[in-house]
């Protein structure tokens, strides 16, 4: 399947030139559909069949299949979730912090990345320091000289404020060898190109579908490497956490999913399921190449003082200085053309995937 084929699919590019990806991608008709199905049947026929909790458990089941497959690792190291935010949530209710205990992250990381661990420290007292960077770069030797004092390095693989790609295997290498524990935010790479999370070997990444990946809102994912948990105690359990239960007593389940809770819909999941499968019909690879012609396109027609990305392609995601960014995404936005804007830097983004055209990338240029 061609990228231009499946746009055809995804009614919402219909009536704008869609370039916000990275904040939510719009579905095809075929996830859509494959939610719809999948709730269908959980309420229709499994009631009178093999009983509403199985089929819901079939499609968790098939959902960590497709997201170990997407990730290059064993479906026992995922937990399925609702969105990053609550992957993040999940590990870091699962240690146990102390005032002794410091946590590190970027100046670059989203909300996510940034108010669990405000929480950690107002309630905990726990000491989160954060790296400066500049346009989007973080310094590896930065994170040597803290390294050795923290507990855990919170980083994201792909920044959201400039679409520079991080060097995670680095960063994790130089955490493991002071013993510290990486969390990756992944949630803009999933998509737009390749993850292999054995080659970055973070210890967590956390991420979700309905970004690059086209899925549903609701479908987040959290991969947690094998062994990694056997310390851990999640801050919430429920019936998805554990293996069994006896006499009130209770084992917790082996691998990532004691990170799992309780009831939840099927139906964001079998999308997400679905949205693999669409990937994996266009061919990753293909996906890459295209999004790079495209936003090649784009910061050709950018001067280099109002580009803020690299010159050179990391990813598709672009960021613009003008005068005043909200007013700016309002006027594009008056011209059918969707885009953001950034708290920082103060600037637009444009995020190109795969299934814009050429003729997308010129409206945007035309209209700045």
């Amino acid at each position: 399947m061609e990228p231009r084929d499946l746009r055809e699919t995804m009614p919402a590019l219909e009536s704008s030139v869609y370039c916000n990806w990275g904040a939510g991608g719009p579905s095809p008709r075929r996830v859509v559909e494959a939610a719809e199905s999948a709730l269908e049947y959980h309420e229709y026929e499994a009631p009178a069949a093999e009983g509403m909790y199985p089929a819901a458990v079939d499609v968790y089941d098939d959902a960590r299949a497709a997201v170990a497959d997407l990730l290059g690792c064993a479906p026992s190291e995922i937990a399925l979730t609702q969105s990053t935010t609550d992957g993040i949530n999940r590990v870091a209710g699962a240690l146990e912090w102390t005032e002794d205990d410091v946590v590190v992250r970027t100046d670059l990381e989203h909300s996510a990345g940034v108010l669990p661990w405000q929480r950690l420290e107002r309630e905990a007292g726990v000491d989160v320091r954060v790296l400066e960077t500049e346009a989007g770069r973080l310094a590896l030797d930065d994170v040597k000289a803290v390294a050795a004092e923290a507990t855990l390095i919170c980083v994201s693989s792909v920044t959201w404020t400039h679409g520079t790609r991080l060097p995670i295997g680095e960063i994790v290498d130089i955490a493991h060898d002071e013993d510290a524990l990486v969390l990756v935010d992944a949630v803009q790479s999933p998509g737009q190109g390749p993850v292999d999370v054995r080659e970055w070997g973070a210890d967590f990444v956390v991420a979700a579908g309905h970004k690059w990946l086209l899925g549903p809102f609701g479908a987040g994912f959290l991969f947690v490497r094998d062994g990694v948990e056997r310390d851990l105690v999640p801050a919430a359990i429920g019936y998805r956490s554990v293996a069994d239960e006896d006499d009130g007593d209770y084992r917790y389940a082996a691998g990532a999913q004691r990170f799992e809770i309780g009831t939840a819909s099927p139906a964001p999941h079998a999308g997400l399921t679905e949205a693999i499968d669409v990937l994996e019909d266009v061919g990753i690879d293909a996906i890459q190449r295209r999004v790079e012609a495209l936003t090649d396109r784009l910061k050709d027609g950018l001067t280099d003082d109002r580009l803020l990305s690299p010159r050179s392609y990391e990813s598709g995601l672009i960021t613009i200085d003008v005068a005043e960014p909200e007013q700016e995404v309002d006027r594009l936005a008056d011209r059918g053309i969707v885009v953001r804007s950034l708290p920082k830097p103060d600037a637009i983004r444009a995020s190109i995937h795969a299934y814009n055209t050429s003729e997308d990338v010129d409206a945007v240029l035309e209209a700045l």
